[in-house]
């Protein structure tokens, strides 16, 4: 495969490892970048390997997106032949609208002389993950780019979210920063940095720019607390005279280094006991990806950092988070990450973490994209533990898959994440959140394109969803609640959103469903009611009520994007089950209504990631407690209570074996009630 890229950044050596990596493999990669740029406050110029094709142009300008390269060189390179066309540049940058005019020119000229080729698909990077609005004509430059892109490949799931929203009709793939992992490492054959250590203290480092941005003054802050921590600080910038001032009156406590070559950041972070990534929240600013973490975590060192940005994307699960701008939850973090114990666990995850970000996973991922839009591959790859770090893919189908989001909540069963995802991978965009944090989940995620959340707990299903769609990929699709334990194809997904799209008056349609053996489940039920308890204790719970409205269980639910906008999120106080329910019931009394697809199924095992059946029905009685307090009010449960109390006397009296128990345990819960007994955390008897 011939590959061109073209990146401003690529001047910095050690950051063409993925170009090294695809060289090795066999590709021909030809790298144009900056003959000098800026680089951590001071110019940096390549020096490019033996067996290296690289080319370096001038540069008129300094800001990644308001500079130009020299047209000439740009002319040159565009004029040869390859497979892809590599733009490692922002979409709004005048220089990808640079590189896109000659390009085009050089097609026209070409086609003047009689040589008509195929101009190779390109790429775009983006790592911008705050939606900017940009004043013309760069709006309309950033639109055409999109368009036009074959693929975007961005570093952290909200630069994905956003090109998606502002137009990117090719593929959008997340994919790390990368990082030489043989050089950071936890290795310590080299003499460490920092100067001499003081007995009995604890070393904190940080390595990155001097601005406001970064929070090294709450850094200095939290160090000033606690006398038994030192800080060594590596970098320059324009905060630095003011920062040393501050650090005065702790004497030899803080060090500065100065800037550092990246062959001397391993022995930096080896010589500490923890690596602080101190950002605070600016307007205009975040953290895109937080390349010292990963580096940090390379090298063994454990990690503590802040809510900022994408920095949680890097850190979450492999490192400590705390609030920004807080000395307090800073020191509390690193006092924390310092534990024997606790530095021992994130020493491992950090590893583990740095691994996906190695040359060879991050080389393999981008030739995965490459040969997907240059048409060199087609139908299903399979790779997700190869060498070459791919993911499992569909082809496109013959239509263009509608916007539709999937939305996946999962909680142990990996296997079952894996036979949900697999079918609608490359289709559609796929978001995962791990309440489980099981670093299983998180590769079977990432292999077939996905973004994956962990929040670090159980947050439950409501919080869950929640927490996926303010982390949208595409805010403007429809949204697919799948459950892990439901297996559907994307002709389903396609049919659920022709029949959701064909009713304006429509928030939300589920596919009829069956179980493992092909039996059919019920899925549209009327809302529940105190009406509705009594009708169930006596035995009518199929019996329709006048005008009664009902609604379709979430375990495969799309929902119409408008409606999610006039309605909102899901009530987080519902913990498991009824949470589908009570947005449903908030969206019809707002007008809109919901149905199922008769022509549409789903397979459903039901429960599939949980077996504790006590555990489940304690969850399902304390929901629908919560579920009734919040729309009929303190009488309306009591009313629903006392039929459902009648109605599993009744049953525990009538029934027997399994029934009984399970009538009983109804019984026992509604009369000591039910959300009380889960607040507390005790199952049902």
């Amino acid at each position: 495969m011939r590959v061109l890229r073209i990146s401003h950044s690529a001047v910095v050596d050690a950051w063409r490892g993925r170009e090294a990596e695809l060289r090795r493999r066999g590709d021909h990669v030809r790298v144009l970048t900056a003959a000098v740029w800026d680089e951590g406050g001071r110019d940096v110029r390549p020096a490019p390997g033996p067996d290296e094709e690289l080319e370096t142009a001038r540069t008129l300008g300094r800001h990644p997106a308001l500079f130009l390269y020299d047209p000439r060189a740009l002319w040159r390179v565009l004029g040869e032949r390859w497979d892809v066309l590599d733009i490692h540049e922002e979409p709004v940058a005048l220089a990808t609208a640079e590189i896109l005019g000659i390009r085009a020119a050089r097609r026209l000229v070409d086609a003047a002389r009689g040589r008509r080729t195929r101009p190779a698909p390109y790429l775009l990077y983006s790592a911008q993950n705050l939606l900017k609005r940009y004043p013309w004509p760069f709006r309309a430059l950033e639109a055409a780019a999109l368009r036009g892109a074959a693929a975007v490949v961005t570093c952290n799931h909200d630069a994905a979210r956003i090109v998606r929203y502002k137009g990117a009709r090719g593929l959008v793939e997340r994919i790390p920063l990368g990082l030489d992992t043989t050089a950071f490492s936890p290795g310590d054959d080299r003499p460490r940095r920092g100067g001499p250590r003081t007995p009995g203290r604890v070393r904190v480092g940080y390595a990155g720019r001097l601005t406001a941005q970064k929070g090294v003054d709450v850094l200095l802050a939290a160090v000033a607390r606690d006398e038994s921590l030192d800080l060594v600080v590596a970098g320059a910038g324009p905060q630095e005279a003011r920062l040393r001032e501050s650090a005065a009156p702790l004497g030899d406590r803080v060090t500065f280094l100065g800037p550092l070559d990246t062959g001397d950041l391993p022995a930096f972070y080896r010589g500490l006991d923890v690596l602080v990534v101190p950002s605070v929240e600016t307007p205009g600013l975040a953290e895109q990806f937080g390349r010292v973490a990963v580096e940090a975590m390379a090298c063994g060192t454990p990690v503590v950092a802040t809510r900022v940005g994408s920095v949680p994307d890097v850190v979450a699960g492999a490192g400590v988070l705390v609030a920004p701008g807080d000395p307090d939850a800073l020191l509390d973090g690193v006092r924390q990450a310092t534990r024997p114990e606790t530095a021992r666990a994130l020493r491992l995850a950090g590893l583990d973490r740095a691994r996906e970000c190695s040359w060879p996973q991050v080389a393999g991922r981008y030739r995965d994209v490459y040969a997907r839009v240059s048409g060199t591959i087609s139908g299903t790859i399979s790779g997700t533990t190869g060498d070459e770090g791919g993911a499992t893919v569909r082809a496109p189908s013959r239509r263009a898959a509608p916007r539709v989001e999937v939305v996946v909540v999962a909680y142990g069963s990996p296997e079952l994440l894996h036979a949900a995802l697999e079918p609608l991978a490359g289709t559609f965009p796929l978001t995962v959140v791990d309440n489980s944090s099981d670093p299983r989940h998180r590769a079977l995620t990432e292999a077939v394109g996905g973004a994956y959340h962990d929040p670090g707990r159980n947050l439950g299903f409501a919080a869950a969803v929640n927490l996926a769609l303010a982390h949208r990929q595409d805010p403007g699709a429809d949204v697919f609640l799948l459950n892990p334990d439901a297996v559907v194809g994307p002709d389903t997904v396609v049919a659920l959103h022709d029949a959701l799209h064909a009713d304006p008056g429509l928030a939300s349609v589920g596919p009829a469903q069956v179980d493992g053996a092909g039996r059919p489940g019920r899925v549209v039920w009327p809302f529940p009611s105190p009406a509705r308890a009594w009708l169930e204790a006596v035995g009518l719970g199929r019996l329709r009520l006048p005008r009664e409205r009902t609604f379709v269980i979430g375990s495969a639910l799309l929902i119409r994007a408008s409606a999610l906008r006039s309605v909102g999120g899901l009530d987080e106080r519902f913990f498991l089950y009824a949470e589908e329910t009570d947005w449903a019931y908030r969206a019809d009394r707002r007008g809109w209504r919901h149905a199922v697809v008769p022509a549409t199924q789903v397979v459903h095992a039901g429960a599939g990631t949980s077996t504790d059946t006590s555990v489940r029905e304690l969850h399902f009685h304390a929901s629908q407690e919560r579920y009734l307090r919040k729309h009929f009010g303190a009488a309306g449960w009591a009313a629903a209570r006392a039929g459902l109390v009648a109605g599993a006397v009744v049953r525990s009296a009538a029934l027997r074996g399994p029934r009984r128990e399970t009538a009983l345990r109804r019984l026992r819960a509604y009369l000591a009630g039910p959300a009380l007994l889960e607040d507390r955390g005790v199952a049902a008897p």
